[in-house]
């Protein structure tokens, strides 16, 4: 047992809780544990993005250290559905949880391509679980209600223990015509209503906005109108999962009399998830992204990724004219059928306006109908109050306003509402009104090219310096006496140009500063490096009001 629980005291055997260890109190990076009886369930693994805050990070998960640790007591990791802030984290964290998986057979298609890609394909164990199905993993006994959502087969959970009912709602709406699979099964919340549901932790994103979030079958009536009238190349951006999206595009493209090409890794890959599990069969194969380069502008619509602006993406190299297949300029339109998550407003602006600065028309859901939530407004979190009656009311997803006023709601509506956070180990009994009994070791990791890093630690802290405050580099050759052979050099990137003068007098300041030295210190290479390190700190905060990160290298002939 580590220190931080040895501290708190040791685990209760005989209780229920609810542990987030992400994705409350902002949206994204969701990773949600439930403990009975001493045994461990997971709910949801998924990624988030970097941010303003986080500049020197594009993709961040959840450091799982608390839960794995107590993986021998993990009985699995249930994933809700295939949005990548509640799957996308998986094939991250997977070695270090190495429990089995369970999902719907759209999530699993999805994650079996991710595992694969991650080299984990043979390893990590993937149990498909049929939409409405039950599976035992005790002292869990989990039932799996269908959901509309913007994804095929999201499914809300019911975990049923001896200490009582919890209703785990993922992300849902109600949508009467989700066009790609079947509405939210009311029925199957009212039934659990009337066996007696002791907390229901529930989705917040959308618990500011009044009325109802919309249906996909008035997006799709509007991307058919608005391209049919549009000339020149179109290129249309959605998130990869969203399948009746992009089968509304790709209609809307046919009946307009254009051919559709899929432009993105992750759309492809949903592509081939989806018609395994026969979704798109009315949809013919996409045209590929070398042949609509070759195509007709009018004859040509593009569905993409990019509507988060991240800079990797099909869309964003597009805006830089750095695709290799095709260009969009003057007479061509973007329609970013999408939301902007928190964190990602800098990067998606400055995509748009790449595009518009080539002459593209920029559409977005401000001033179009060409989006709508997956996430319930605040007359379908009154609908699902009214059908489940839970006792106590546990707010996730979202930011803590979110939080906040979805918590208010739920008191309006019955239930007692109960905020935590990140690291919050929330016991729940039916016998006493629940309340936060200790607290466990959360924080978040960079993705950097496969590895994961502390947010906190020593690379990125020094990135992150790097990125405000510059880096100094300087090489000087000196004898076995310390003394300076030939002209030391100083490069500053970031600071000053090739053409400055300032690294020319800092590379005369340094061998200065070296000769003035104590013998024993030009001796000695640590100490020789340290003080030289310390004049170039210096130097510069005189010059530039900085302190870059100073980086010496040493030649001892």
């Amino acid at each position: 047992m580590d220190d931080f629980m040895a501290a708190a005291g040791p685990e209760p055997d005989g209780d229920l809780a609810f542990i987030p260890l992400g994705g409350t109190g902002e949206i994204g990076m969701n990773l949600n544990v439930y403990r009975c009886d001493g045994r461990l369930l997971a709910i949801d693994c998924g990624i988030g993005f970097g941010g303003p805050e986080n500049p020197e990070v594009e993709v961040m998960v959840p450091d799982p250290v608390w839960l794995a640790e107590r993986r021998d007591r993990l009985v699995g990791l249930v994933i809700t559905h295939a949005h990548e802030d509640h799957v996308g984290a998986v094939a991250y964290l997977w070695p270090q949880l190495r429990c089995p998986i369970f999902a719907s057979p759209f999530v699993a298609a999805v994650l079996r391509r991710k595992l694969g890609e991650a080299g984990l394909a043979g390893e990590a164990k993937v149990t498909t679980i049929p939409l409405g199905g039950r599976v035992s993993l005790p002292p869990f006994d989990l039932e799996f209600l269908r959901v509309a959502h913007s994804v095929p087969e999201a499914q809300a959970v019911a975990i049923r223990t001896r200490h009582g009912l919890v209703l785990h709602t993922g992300d849902w709406k109600l949508d009467p015509e989700p066009l790609v699979g079947l509405p939210t099964d009311e029925d199957a919340f009212a039934r659990l209503g009337e066996e007696g549901v002791l907390a229901m932790v529930c989705d917040s994103t959308n618990a500011l906005v009044e009325g109802h979030s919309g249906s996909e079958a008035e997006v799709r009536r509007n991307l058919a109108a608005i391209i049919r009238r549009l000339k020149g190349r179109v290129a249309v951006t959605c998130f990869a999962t969203n399948v009746a999206r992009v089968e509304s595009i790709a209609r809307a493209g046919k009946a307009a009399g254009r051919q559709v090409a899929l432009f993105g890794r992750s759309l492809r890959n949903a592509e081939a998830a989806a018609r395994e599990c026969g979704y798109l069969r009315d949809i013919e194969p996409f045209v590929s992204e070398e042949e609509a380069g070759f195509l007709p502008d009018d004859s040509l619509l593009i569905i993409c990724t990019g509507s988060q602006g991240e800079p990797r993406s099909a869309l964003a190299k597009i805006g830089a004219d750095t695709h290799p297949s095709i260009a969009l300029g003057e007479g061509d339109t973007v329609i970013f059928s999408s939301r902007m998550i928190p964190g990602n407003e800098r990067g998606i602006l400055r995509l748009q306006d790449d595009l518009a600065r080539r002459g593209c028309q920029v559409m977005t859901a401000d001033d179009h109908m060409v989006h709508v939530s997956g996430h319930p407004a605040r007359d379908e979190l009154k609908r699902l109050y009214a059908l489940v009656k839970p006792r106590y009311a546990v707010p996730v997803h979202g930011e803590w306003r979110h939080l906040s006023e979805h918590a208010a709601l739920a008191r309006t509506l019955g239930a007692t509402p109960i905020l935590v956070e990140d690291g919050d180990v929330l016991r729940l009994s039916p016998a006493n009104r629940p309340e936060v009994v200790e607290g466990v070791p959360t924080g978040r990791l960079a993705v950097d090219n496969g590895r994961l890093l502390p947010l906190q630690g020593g690379v990125l802290a020094a990135r992150k310096r790097m990125l405000f405050n510059g880096v100094v580099i300087a090489s000087l050759a000196v004898d076995a006496a310390g003394r300076v052979l030939g002209e030391p050099k100083v490069s500053a990137p970031g600071l000053f140009d090739t053409a400055d003068l300032e690294p020319a007098q800092l590379a005369g300041e340094v061998a200065r500063a070296v000769t003035d030295l104590p013998q024993a210190i030009r001796r000695e290479d640590d100490a020789l490096r340290e003080a030289t390190r310390a004049v170039l700190r210096k130097a510069v905060g005189r010059r530039l009001r900085k302190r870059p990160t100073v980086e010496v290298h040493l030649l001892r002939v």
